[in-house]
């Protein structure tokens, strides 16, 4: 095993250790999508929102994306604890890979986030959802696509300010504007058409639509496919920013 990945493993295990310590971070982190789920979802089965599919294979995929960007996004708030309590610090001066210090954590969130959209999914399907497999497993991997991305953008921006008061004000102004331009609620298609133009400039969009898409059992279509390359494309922008910035830190 390469060093990168045996350290990348060591500081998974770390972050993942203290997690499972903590079952109200496990929880609550699902707790905003739940509610949607429960208190939102039922206002809109009667509705036509799609010319295919319940409203249900409409809302979920919503769902897991704003999980997966309101979760990943407020990641950094945990390393800039650690600058202030000195862990950073002490962990630079160890051997272990300066890589590996953003994946193990980065890897952590993924799982995280991936298995609280499993937990949304299966009370959706308790609620009334039917979808593919193939559907659900193409959602839980735009899911940890989109964890991969934000979370790393999460700590570059993390180790650029000092405190928790200049990095929150930061992630509400960034997305915002992206939940309410993705159409994570609603299909954009419903949308005015300026505003639909607009949303098309949001990479999550594409996702929230490949999603959508996949949910109705369209597997080749070009929402699938437009999704998948945002989802790919934005991960590994955010990656390289990250580890740029993991880097500069270290210096």
């Amino acid at each position: 095993m390469s060093p990168v990945l045996s350290d990348t493993a060591l500081i998974f295990g770390r972050y993942a250790r203290q997690t499972l310590r903590s079952k109200v971070q496990m929880l609550f982190g699902v707790l905003m999508p739940l509610l949607y789920l429960l208190f939102f979802g039922p206002l809109l089965t009667r509705l036509p929102l799609a010319s295919e599919g319940s409203s249900w294979q409409v809302l979920v995929p919503g769902l897991l994306l704003q999980l997966a960007l309101f979760g990943a996004s407020f990641c950094g708030f945990a390393i800039i604890l650690e600058k202030q309590y000195g862990v950073v610090e002490r962990m630079r001066v160890t051997p272990v890979s300066r890589l590996a210090l953003l994946l193990g954590r980065v890897l952590r969130d993924t799982v995280l986030l991936t298995f609280q959209a499993g937990l949304l999914v299966l009370v959706a399907l308790v609620m009334g959802l039917r979808a593919p497999l193939g559907g659900i497993l193409i959602g839980f991997a735009f899911v940890a696509a989109t964890a991969v991305a934000l979370s790393s953008l999460s700590y570059a921006l993390a180790l650029k300010v000092t405190s928790p008061q200049e990095f929150g004000p930061v992630v509400n102004a960034a997305t915002m504007p992206t939940m309410l331009l993705s159409g994570l609620m609603l299909p954009m298609a419903l949308a005015p058409g300026w505003l639909d133009v607009l949303s098309r400039f949001m990479p999550l969009r594409h996702l929230v639509d490949g999603v959508r898409a996949a949910y109705v059992g369209d597997y080749t279509g070009t929402p699938v496919l437009y999704g998948a390359l945002s989802a790919a494309g934005l991960a590994a922008v955010a990656a390289a920013v990250c580890t740029r910035a993991f880097r500069r830190a270290a210096a």
